[in-house]
């Protein structure tokens, strides 16, 4: 499992851990807009903050109970307590749990800062590093392993996990 802020790749290196791992990869963002039948920036705009943190928590406990690929969590899914919970319980259960992070610098040119960021409205990158600043400590308390992203191509950062899950002594499939 994949956590961390926008513009980490967790969705790319999603993609590329479930076909070196022959697995399937999932997101749960993109499970949040066939539910809603929108984009998540519409669900943000026409039904709000709160309708997509409902439907974000679905998708995450939906998805660990159904899942056993590689799966990709929306940035923000950690800050829900029960998706938390969940995280825990997967992490001290054998799952692992990747925090990929990312500094602002390469952040920034991988999502562009803009559109279809609901919550990076107004000043981007200040948006970004608050955003950043209120969830570092959740991805770290959550996370078995902790890879940076920065200027690594998406293989290039599953070696660093497979790496990181060697030295952690985890087995890879399943993460």
């Amino acid at each position: 499992m994949l956590i961390g802020p926008p513009g980490a790749g967790k969705s790319t290196v999603a993609a590329a851990l479930a076909q070196r791992w022959q697995l399937t990869a999932r997101d749960t963002d993109t499970d949040v807009e066939t539910t809603a039948g929108k984009s998540v920036a519409d669900v943000f705009v026409e039904d709000g903050e709160p309708r997509f943190r409902e439907l974000e928590r679905q998708a995450v406990a939906t998805a660990l109970a159904e899942h056993d690929g590689v799966l990709a969590l929306g940035g923000g899914a950690v800050l829900d307590p029960q998706t938390q919970d969940a995280l825990r319980s997967y992490r001290d259960g054998g799952g692992v749990v990747v925090f990929l992070d990312v500094s602002l610098a390469h952040a920034a040119p991988r999502v562009g800062l803009n559109q279809s960021r609901p919550l990076l409205v107004g000043s981007p990158r200040a948006q970004w590093q608050a955003l950043m600043d209120a969830r570092r400590p959740v991805y770290e308390e959550v996370a078995t392993v902790q890879v940076s992203t920065d200027g690594l191509r998406p293989v290039e950062v599953a070696e660093s996990i497979e790496t990181a899950l060697r030295e952690q002594r985890v087995t890879e499939p399943g993460a």
